[in-house]
């Protein structure tokens, strides 16, 4: 079971937690409360047999609101068919139970009204759960005045006097503040996080879309020029050769030198030796982040005042790990460090919601990149759990080496 709950996410933990809660919720009310009922009735057979029939039927509603809860909520919060004919099965259930109710304290075998009005909430509750997710408030609130007014008028035909009936009103009122407080609540509180979740995987998504784009530009800048150079030259060439000129060798020469620059460019685009910019990366990550759900700690330090090459390539580990942490995991914090100590530049992404994270990744991988990006400026780069479901990425560049090239 700890295995299974330690892989959930945040998101999945709280769904399940709310829906166990809402299923069992009725069980341990209604049949809790409803149980020890047989054992006060007295000795007629009739209330007994009633009292027993009462509890029966109490077990039916609750296994009828876990059914109906289970879809009301498919309903409530992904768009599912209402579960009307469960819907109308507990209201008839809870109708005969009112009766069963009334019938009991007829017999005399409870004691005065005050028992009755006591039981009355707990046939009342998986009902009221069971219906409170399938139509409007003004519907429900409309519902409730006219299950009140049948009650009472139920109380009064039995001989039970204005009390009673002025009781059995404010206990229907009651139950349906109960079941809007938890039922209701319960699920536009998971359609909300359903919703904040289906946001913060857009916006890691259009992050990712956003860096796919940088690198399509960068491609674009340093290969669509070099690119039209070659084919006018080649072109150039082809017709001097044509007509026997001997410029045409030139022409290839200079053809040979841009192919071979264009080869040059292309490997610092994607081994990412082109520059980044520290100070930029770091506020990208913290709207990025913000704008994911993730509240982003963070403390810059002396980041402007560091060395070109230095920013440059701690900016691409800012980068990487944001890219990280909206990708993988289920973050509610990050907290980005940035220190100049001993000689070095230390830089440290750690965020929650980690989970089963691998720290050493494979070749070609995003932390595979950033490691050699760190060892061209004599950097190193430590990634892993660090306790309590953190990640914590660790990425530091010897400043001396640095000044010194």
């Amino acid at each position: 079971m700890r295995g299974f709950w330690g892989k959930q996410s945040q998101v999945a933990k709280i769904d399940l937690y709310m829906r166990v809660t809402l299923y069992v919720l009725p069980w341990l009310i209604s049949v809790g409360a409803l149980t020890p009922l047989t054992e006060e009735v007295g000795r007629d057979p009739g209330a007994v047999a009633l009292a027993r029939a009462l509890l029966a039927l109490c077990v039916a509603q609750c296994a009828v609101a876990m059914h109906t809860i289970h879809h009301s909520l498919a309903h409530y919060i992904d768009g599912a068919p209402a579960p009307w004919c469960s819907a109308a099965v507990a209201l008839a259930l809870g109708g005969v139970s009112v009766g069963l109710v009334v019938a009991l304290q007829a017999t005399g075998e409870i004691g005065d009204g005050t028992v009755m009005i006591q039981i009355l909430p707990y046939t009342l509750l998986p009902t009221a759960m069971s219906t409170f997710m399938l139509s409007t408030l003004r519907r429900l609130a409309l519902g409730t005045v006219v299950a009140a007014a049948l009650i009472a008028g139920a109380l009064a035909a039995s001989g039970a006097g204005a009390g009673l009936a002025a009781g059995g009103v404010v206990i229907v009122v009651f139950v349906w503040l109960f079941a809007l407080a938890t039922t209701r609540s319960s699920a536009w509180f998971m359609a909300v996080i359903r919703e904040l979740d289906l946001s913060r995987d857009v916006s890691a998504r259009l992050a990712v879309a956003e860096e796919r784009l940088r690198f399509g530009r960068d491609m674009h800048d340093v290969m669509g020029r070099n690119l039209a150079v070659i084919a006018l030259k080649s072109e150039l060439a082809v017709q001097l050769a044509r007509r026997g000129r001997p410029e045409a060798a030139d022409q290839m020469a200079e053809v040979q030198r841009i192919a071979q620059e264009s080869q040059r460019e292309v490997r610092e685009v994607v081994r990412g030796y082109r520059a980044a910019d520290l100070p930029a990366e770091l506020e990208g990550a913290r709207g990025v982040l913000s704008a994911a759900g993730i509240d982003c700690l963070m403390d810059r330090g002396p980041g402007d005042e560091l060395p070109a090459g230095v920013q440059s390539a701690l900016g691409w580990v800012v980068r990487e790990a944001t890219t990280n942490v909206l990708r993988h995991g289920d973050a509610r914090t990050c907290t980005v460090r940035l220190a100049a100590e001993g000689g070095r530049a230390v830089l440290v992404v750690e965020n929650d919601g980690a989970g089963e994270v691998s720290a050493a990744g494979t070749p070609g991988s995003g932390l595979a990149g950033l490691r050699e990006r760190l060892s061209a400026v004599g950097g190193t780069l430590r990634a892993g759990p660090a306790g309590d479901g953190r990640f914590r990425l660790t990425a530091e560049v010897p400043l001396v080496r640095e000044v010194l090239r």
